[in-house]
Parts: structure tokens; sequence; C-alpha cells
């Protein structure tokens, strides 16, 4: 199941991320803020070669086409007929981030967290972007995604991961993308069917440390931060005040 409504903005939509015919993993966009609010996916890291990494856009953003998979800018707009201003409108776009000196393109669902070379490459999507602290990137929310994911679900049939951003007060390319105040993970292991234990963490976007805990408390973090009620990220069975089942 998805996270309640408690996340969701006003200017919301809902992506099945598609690439190569294929869909890989599913965001909940903020049109207004031009991030998004959070990328739900398997956890099934793999062998397979980071891709080089072209961006994306969303067509699915843009009035009066019924184009459904994600495609870089230069075809929409030398194939399409769409312009960048059309494209621009509702979501990111590559130039957005060109001129960030002090932030990355932090990816959502990540590569890492993929296999096979279609869903590595649906992750580069800018849907599935939000501008990350260039040290966090490369330091705690690396070893987070590398070492500290590898670790707890290696005794998962199938793990769950939810990551998402908190929307901050600040923003890059002249007011249009919104830089996260926090960066947050949750995840769900099951065990066959049951789910066994789960965990989340969150960083604020800063080269920040930060420990990774049960899931209730994450959710009662994000509750705090959002002011909108109670954060429920994952079904009732997966385990909340503990990370592993008793």
């Amino acid at each position: 199941t998805f996270p309640n409504d408690v996340l969701k903005p006003q200017n919301a939509a809902y992506i099945c991320q598609r690439y190569s015919n294929s869909y890989h993993f599913a965001t909940l966009y903020d049109r207004a803020m031009r991030i998004p609010v959070y990328s739900a996916y398997k956890y099934q890291p793999g062998s397979v070669q980071r891709p080089d990494t072209w961006s994306f856009v969303e067509p699915q953003l843009i009035s009066n086409n019924n184009l459904k998979e994600m495609e870089r800018e230069w075809v929409l707009i030398g194939n399409q007929n769409i312009t960048i201003d059309q494209i621009n409108a509702s979501q990111a776009v590559l130039e957005d981030y060109e001129k960030a000196i002090f932030w990355d393109r932090g990816s959502l669902s990540p590569s890492g967290h993929h296999d096979g070379r279609g869903s590595k490459t649906a992750t580069f999507t800018l849907t599935n972007t939000v501008p990350q602290d260039i040290n966090l990137y490369t330091d705690q929310w690396y070893k987070y995604e590398s070492e500290i994911m590898s670790k707890y679900s290696k005794d998962c049939t199938t793990t769950y991961v939810i990551t998402g951003a908190v929307p901050g007060n600040s923003y890059i390319s002249d007011n249009r993308v919104n830089i996260p105040s926090h960066i947050w993970s949750a995840a769900c292991c099951l065990n066959g069917t049951e789910p066994m234990k789960a965990w989340g963490i969150i960083f604020e976007n800063t080269n920040s440390d930060a420990n990774t805990t049960h899931l209730g408390e994450l959710e009662e973090k994000l509750s705090t931060r959002y002011s909108r009620g109670n954060v429920n990220l994952f079904d009732s069975a997966c385990p909340r005040q503990r990370i592993s089942r008793p």
C-alpha cells in the first residue's frame, strides 16, 4: 500500500515511472514545488553497471499530449513539437540544476537499488530528483543507500522502500525548484509474505548525521514536520515500535 494522504500536496501528480515500455517504480510529484514528495520501489540491487546519466522529463505533466513514457527534453522539443515552456511549467528541467553549484541531483529511487539497465536508467528522470546537499549526497546518504540498506535487508525475501523529501523554505533556479529541508527513507522487509522488520531514517539536507530508527519514530517525525495529521507510510502489518519483530 502507498502512504496515506497526509503527505499529498495540493498540486499533486501520481506517476508510474515508465521507461522502455516497462514500469519501474512510482512517484508522488509536487507540481508547484517541482520536486517529488516520495518515490516507492522494491529494493532489488544488481550487478549491472550504472548507465549513462541521462536526465528525463515527464510528458504526463504536460497538457495536451498522449505520451506515457519519460523522455529527454530535446526529443520532446524536436520530435513532438513541445516547447521548453510547456515542459518546465510544472516540473524541473535540466537547466534548473546546471547552475546549482552546492546541490547535487539526488535520486529518491536510486539506480543502485535496481537491477537491470532499464530500471537503473529510469531512476534518472527529474521527477525522481531533488536538490540534495552535495556533501550529504556523497557522504552519509551514500553510506545509507549502499551499506546500511544492504545490511538491514540481508535476510529479507522482499524489501519495499519509500524515500521522500520534506519541502523547505529555499529554492534553486530563481525560485523554481524547492530545496528540501529533510530527506528521509523507510523500508518494510518481508520474509515470504510476512512483514518481518521495518526501519527508517531522516536527514537534514546538509551533511548531517542520522541514526537508523524504527518506522514508528520516522512517521512521528514526519507527522510533526507536515502538521496535517498522522503519517502512515506502510501497511499496519509492518512493525512500528522496533526494527525487528520480537
